[in-house]
């Protein structure tokens, strides 16, 4: 029988699925425009026109939000990507040759580790520049090094396995014995792996807004949500709680998507 499905990593594939949905399609959530000023409406609190009230210049603050998850989620995923991608490279190296190759990439990825990852992301961007794909970059490079010690523990398992043995003796080429057999086989703890990273991904990419990295005014993101409506803390609390719960909610949910992909769905 396959893996029955918790209410907790299936409440958390909702929000992740309707937050997917919001980033992909935000017209089908809110018609509002989200860069629409309204003076008159100006720091209006939770109504039935606006849920989650307005800004300081009168600007709907639920399609803000709506409209920010495309920029949070494609950052956060484009870091992910580049941590899976190049630390999974290393790793199966690293793993399948042994050796100087070995020694070589792990210390690369000692040095990596041994760096904080928000102060080599703020390194990062002060050579790249700031924007969304620069943050993404940034953030993607400091999640290398765990995708490559874990890729690396997994092929080093896998490579003594028979059909590993019999395919090298039957005459394959490294690469096809790298692809074929190797890879589709070490993938399971990466996977889980890649979750956990996208929800810090997430909690990076929002914090390097906030400090004005990312997305640049007025478009909406939730990290840059959050520091616009830091002046405003004790009149319009609306304006940092709600991009607030925004991410801690996502991050939430992509972590028990992470420990249910982690124990077979448990």
């Amino acid at each position: 029988m396959p893996p029955r499905l918790r209410p907790g990593p299936a409440l958390a594939l909702v929000w992740l699925t309707l937050v997917g949905a919001a980033a992909l399609l935000p017209s089908w959530f809110t018609a509002l425009d989200p860069l629409a000023v309204a003076p008159a409406e100006r720091l209006s609190g939770p109504s039935p026109a606006h849920p989650l009230g307005t800004d300081q210049l009168g600007r709907d603050l639920f399609a803000r939000v709506v409209h920010g998850a495309g920029a949070s989620l494609t950052a956060a995923a484009l870091a992910t990507l580049v941590g899976l991608v190049a630390g999974g490279v290393f790793g199966l190296l690293a793993g399948f040759l042994r050796g100087p190759a070995d020694a070589l990439i792990m210390r690369l990825m000692d040095m990596l580790l041994s760096i904080p990852g928000l102060l080599l992301s703020l390194a990062l961007i002060a050579v790249l520049g700031p924007g969304t794909r620069n943050v993404a970059v940034a953030v993607g490079v400091t999640g290398i090094a765990a995708f490559a010690r874990i890729t690396r523990a997994e092929v080093l398992r896998v490579r003594e396995e028979p059909f590993v043995e019999a395919a090298r003796a039957g005459g394959a080429r490294l690469p096809r014995v790298l692809l074929r057999h190797v890879l589709p086989n070490s993938l399971g703890p990466v996977r889980a792996l890649a979750a956990l990273d996208f929800a810090g991904a997430i909690l990076a990419v929002s914090a390097l807004s906030f400090l004005g990295y990312g997305v640049q005014p007025p478009h909406p993101e939730w990290g840059a949500l959050v520091s616009e409506g830091r002046d405003a803390l004790r009149t319009a609390w609306w304006l940092t709680t709600f991009p607030g719960l925004a991410v801690v909610v996502t991050v939430v949910a992509a972590n028990r998507v992470s420990r249910a992909l982690e124990g077979g769905l448990r």
